[in-house]
């Protein structure tokens, strides 16, 4: 007789934080988490790691590698966080905690533009962005790497990241690959930690439900099918989701001409949050508010249910000798991809001295002088919209 799994008890940590507490935690990111993904992942690994020590940093990592497999990775890490430490309910209510912002800014944008057909006066305020974005990633690298880069091979995996990285390779691919290379070295035990909340392992049936449920009212059931369908595709990060969803939604189907569709990447970059909210933005378009909600929640529910199953199966699997030194290969990796991350977006984030400079006084204010993230952004929106970064 096999002996079945016990569900483990919630670790001590989460008695530091209470779920009302955790999901304002995840609306304050999702409303200055300008940037996209990556900077994101730096503003959770600098509240839920440094600050309120709720996840070492290992298991930030892992979730920021598992993240990586589909969908958008920001919201998975939203998902994983608030899974470890209140299982299921919790990992839905962060990611919604943490996507709320973004999506009540872009659908009121987005009512705006399709009512007067310009694009809202917002380049100069977030243009000061850029820089400080950057130092806010290099901050959360510096931190992860810290913890994971003890050894010379550790070493080698996240400088073989970073160049994958800064060649666009698929993330997905550096991460198994990576693991793969972390299986080659030797077992390194490690310290047990109390589990979290197990959960159920299988996919919840809303997934499956939701879409049947909203088929047959047939535009809103179209876009639900539609996003549906570019969700099980979303590999690789927010950037490789433009071309898809331009060549269903604009090529295709119409929804969308080939202008309203490059003003809605622009209007979902100058927001916070990730760039799948230009789901958001089309599903508007074509059904407003509902086909909003619709459409943003068809695109990510893929994902969603995936990090739902690795979430449930990571406590069970995560002391198995193999997995523990694949896992070991996947951290510097992910921190190699975050560095990667940096050096792609400064090119077109720092255009100048000034740039530069500014991103060097916001490293030293975020990690020498521990100031809040949500001010340095504010100095360097008050210097984009005065012009001081030309």
């Amino acid at each position: 007789m096999s002996r079945q799994p016990s569900v483990s008890t919630p670790p001590p940590e989460t008695e530091r934080i209470s779920l009302l507490r955790l999901l304002a935690a995840f609306f304050k990111i999702g409303s200055i988490g300008f940037g996209g993904g990556m900077a994101v992942v730096a503003l959770m690994e600098r509240e839920f790691v440094r600050k309120r020590k709720l996840l070492t940093g290992e298991e930030f990592l892992h979730g920021v590698g598992l993240g990586q497999i589909l969908g958008s990775f920001a919201v998975n890490g939203a998902f994983f966080i608030g899974y470890r430490l209140f299982g299921l309910a919790g990992g839905i209510l962060s990611a919604s905690a943490f996507l709320m912002p973004s999506l009540a800014l872009v659908t009121a944008l987005s009512h705006f533009y399709f009512r007067y057909h310009s694009m809202p006066a917002l380049q100069g305020a977030v243009g000061g962005l850029g820089p400080v974005v950057i130092a806010l990633i290099l901050d959360a690298a510096w931190s992860l790497g810290s913890r994971v880069l003890r050894s010379p091979a550790a070493v080698c995996i996240a400088a073989g990241a970073l160049a994958a990285g800064a060649l666009k390779a698929n993330a997905v691919w550096v991460i198994l690959v990576a693991g793969t290379f972390g299986l080659l070295l030797p077992n390194v035990p490690r310290r047990a930690r109390p589990g979290a909340n197990a959960g159920p392992s299988t996919p919840p049936l809303a997934v499956v439900a939701i879409p049947a449920a909203i088929g047959p009212l047939s535009l809103l059931g179209s876009i639900t099918v539609t996003f549906l369908k570019m969700g099980l595709v979303f590999f690789g990060g927010g950037f490789v989701l433009i071309p898809v969803l331009h060549h269903r939604l604009v090529t295709q189907l119409g929804w969308l001409n080939p202008r309203e569709f490059l003003d809605g990447v622009a209007i979902s970059t100058l927001t916070p949050g990730p760039i799948a909210v230009l789901a958001t933005f089309a599903g508007y378009h074509v059904a407003g508010v509902a086909g909003a909600l619709a459409a943003t929640a068809a695109l990510l529910a893929p994902s969603m249910g995936l990090m739902w199953l690795m979430s449930g199966q990571y406590e069970r699997y995560r002391g198995d000798p193999r997995v523990q030194r694949f896992l070991a290969g996947m951290n510097p990796a992910v921190t190699g991809l975050i560095l990667s991350a940096a050096a792609l977006l400064a090119v077109s984030a720092i255009g100048s001295w000034r740039g530069w400079l500014l991103c060097g006084v916001s490293l030293l204010l975020l990690r020498k002088l521990g100031w809040h993230p949500a001010i340095v952004l504010a100095i360097g929106s008050v210097a984009g919209y005065a012009g001081v970064l030309p």
